[in-house]
């Protein structure tokens, strides 16, 4: 039996879903999900009685976030850190939530400039798209 087919199964709280329904919401192929739960960056919250994967709102939210770091090239580490970031905000203490801020301030800043490139490349993409359509116009 996969997970897929336990999509029947009420052995789980009102608030969660199965990792299909995880897959359709985040718009990600179950073995993206998959993959993310094996290197850690996804733990489920819980297991059904019968041991398939539960998630809650809260892992949706988590899982978006690192789709949205997906297309700026981060990797699998760096979405972790920060993550980590994430999970501990706030901070326990004054130099736990500094130390965090600063942390989370360089992710801001790389990813901004991540974003500044890939603007730059979408813009030699639609150049390119234009060269294309002027030379097919000029064929008969």
């Amino acid at each position: 039996m996969t997970e897929h087919d336990d999509q029947h199964d009420d052995q789980h709280d009102a608030g969660t879903m199965h990792i299909g329904e995880l897959a359709d919401r985040a718009g990600m192929s179950l073995r993206t999900i998959r993959h993310y739960d094996e290197v850690g960056l996804l733990v489920p919250s819980g297991r059904t009685t019968g041991g398939f994967r539960v998630y809650t709102e809260r892992d949706l939210e988590r899982l978006l976030v690192i789709r949205r770091m997906k297309p700026l090239g981060f990797s699998l580490d760096e979405m972790g850190d920060l993550l980590s970031i994430v999970d501990g905000l706030p901070g326990s203490d004054a130099d736990d939530t500094a130390a965090r801020a600063a942390r989370l301030d360089a992710f801001l800043e790389d990813a901004r400039a991540r974003h500044a490139k890939l603007v730059e490349r979408a813009g030699m993409a639609e150049e390119f798209i234009g060269t294309l359509g002027s030379l097919r116009a000029s064929l008969p």
